[in-house]
Parts: C-alpha cells; structure tokens; sequence
C-alpha cells in the first residue's frame, strides 16, 4: 500500500479517530457500569482498529 495516496492517508486517518472514539466511550460505558459488554467490545473493536494501521502504516523492507 502505497501511504502517499490522498485516500490511503485519509482512510487511515478515518480508522484513528474512529479507534479513539470507540476507546473513549467504550471507557465511559464500563466505568459508569451502565452496560460493561459493549464497553468492553467497543475496546476491543478500538484495538482491533489500531493494530489494523499499524500494519498497513509499517514500512515495507527494502531489498
């Protein structure tokens, strides 16, 4: 994947802010006990979304 494309860097940026705002409220719901099975799966989709760009963000080895 080539980062220097307009989409790829915007399709990124995208899956981070979503990651951050999954991890913020998956936070609020389990602290307030309000419903702790979301929360906690809101993290874990969170995760699952910043593992996911750091794979495609990793630079490729060079032979």
């Amino acid at each position: 994947m080539i980062l220097g494309s307009g989409f790829a860097t915007f399709a990124l940026s995208v899956a981070m802010i979503a990651a951050f705002v999954l991890g913020v409220f998956g936070i609020r719901l389990i602290a307030t006990g309000q419903d702790r099975k979301r929360g906690a799966l809101m993290l874990g989709v969170a995760v699952v979304l910043v593992i996911n760009v750091l794979i495609w963000a990793w630079p490729m080895p060079t032979q």
